[in-house]
């Protein structure tokens, strides 16, 4: 074997260690249109269940139902701003301990306008104690790598201070999800920020799935992504491109340099957010996991060599 080849081979298998153990997203909405996820998705992966403004929780712990008797690890949202009372919260508590055997949760602040009741962040949710008291010890809670549309910077840092001490006053295993990103660089940036602030809970990296550009722009923009849609809005400029289909191989081909050449690297796993649907990202997903791609020339990217269709 020459050196350029074992080369390649090693950066080969830092992308697809990279990539191994990467959690998916889906909402109640999208489940009713997929017969059995099992068709996607491989035994034990971690799902996590969207609670959006103005939906059912009851509609997510159906979810989560399932997912359990399909074979996956199914992880709620708590959206803070969407809960009404900590009788409701305990009351949907009980139900997934009892119904689902509940190991984890997503505990966010949510998208609502307004609260529904007391609870207006995370750290309202985690002092109840609830979880807690209905055995959940492991919570993911946000990341924001490019700031929030809705908090300030300032309000950002003490939150995550906050939930550094309260992981480490607990005892409860936290650890950050960020919103998705298109470029590695300001997500590298902000490792780096907080980890010298003294940050220690370990980031799992929002990873946007395959989808038309045209598709990744909408829902950018609906989310505030900050810095790094530059290079989708570069992209966009060529107007016969919105169309194309496009994949984060750059992104994680940059994450994974980062991760293999920083020992302190607070980046630990990957969460695909299946924007285009869950059948494509998951299936380049685990082309990537299984080493089936050719990197392109450049060192930059890559292609998957199966087909997505």
């Amino acid at each position: 074997m020459t050196r350029s080849a074992a080369t390649n081979d090693g950066v080969k298998q830092r992308i697809a260690d990279f990539m191994t153990g990467f959690t998916a997203e889906t909402t109640p909405g999208s489940a009713a249109k997929i017969p059995d996820y099992r068709e996607h998705l491989r035994p034990g992966t971690v799902v996590y269940i969207t609670f959006l403004p103005g939906s059912d929780f009851d509609d997510t712990i159906a979810v989560a139902k399932r997912l359990k008797g399909e074979g996956f690890l199914p992880v709620p949202h708590f959206a803070a701003r969407s809960i009404p009372s900590a009788a409701f919260l305990e009351d949907k508590l009980a139900r997934l301990a009892g119904e689902v055997g509940l190991e984890q949760v997503l505990v966010i602040g949510g998208s609502a306008d307004k609260p529904a009741g007391d609870f207006s962040d995370t750290m309202r949710l985690l002092e109840t104690g609830l979880f807690d008291k209905h055995g959940i010890r492991k919570f993911g809670v946000a990341g924001h790598p490019e700031g929030s549309p809705d908090i300030s910077d300032e309000a950002i840092a003490e939150a995550l201070r906050w939930k550094n001490d309260f992981a480490e006053r607990s005892g409860a295993e936290l650890y950050l999800v960020t919103q998705f990103c298109f470029e590695a660089g300001p997500v590298i940036a902000w490792d780096r920020r907080i980890r010298a602030e003294g940050n220690r809970l370990p980031i799992h990296v929002g990873v946007p799935g395959l989808a038309t550009i045209k598709t990744l722009l909408a829902h950018a923009k609906a989310c505030g992504i900050g810095p790094s849609m530059k290079f989708l809005t570069r992209q966009a400029r060529n107007l016969t491109k919105l169309m194309t289909v496009s994949a984060p191989d750059r992104l994680v081909t940059d994450l994974a340099a980062y991760q293999a050449s920083d020992p302190s690297c607070g980046i630990a796993g990957v969460h695909m957010y299946p924007l285009g649907g869950l059948h494509r990202s998951a299936k380049w997903s685990y082309a990537v996991i299984d080493g089936a791609f050719t990197m392109n020339e450049d060192g930059k990217g890559f292609s998957v060599d199966i087909d997505l269709g």
